[in-house]
């Protein structure tokens, strides 16, 4: 299966929290990915979003380390809804 991904910065200037993952991540820059598939047999092309993930990058006593947090659109809306004064900026 065909599939691509895309980068999206996203900075959060206010602490903020994502359904279902425990604690609050703290203010910053954020890199999301979004992995999308090809939709076959149509006469166009066109893809559909497989999988959102949030990078988390560890601080403090968790330097060093990155986590790859599996999100959907909805979270990453709220997450941007309840941090407000929000920046996104797209990556090539």
């Amino acid at each position: 299966m065909n599939t691509r991904s895309s980068r999206l910065m996203v900075t959060y200037s206010h602490p903020f929290s994502l359904a279902g993952y425990p604690g609050v991540l703290p203010a910053g820059a954020y890199e999301v990915i979004v992995e999308e598939e090809l939709l076959q047999g149509l006469s166009f092309v066109a893809y559909r979003t497989a999988a959102i993930y949030l990078l988390i990058h560890g601080r403090g006593g968790q330097a060093g380390r990155t986590e790859l947090r599996m999100i959907t659109q909805s979270d990453l809306e709220t997450a941007q809804s309840r941090a407000s004064g929000f920046d996104t900026k797209q990556q090539s």
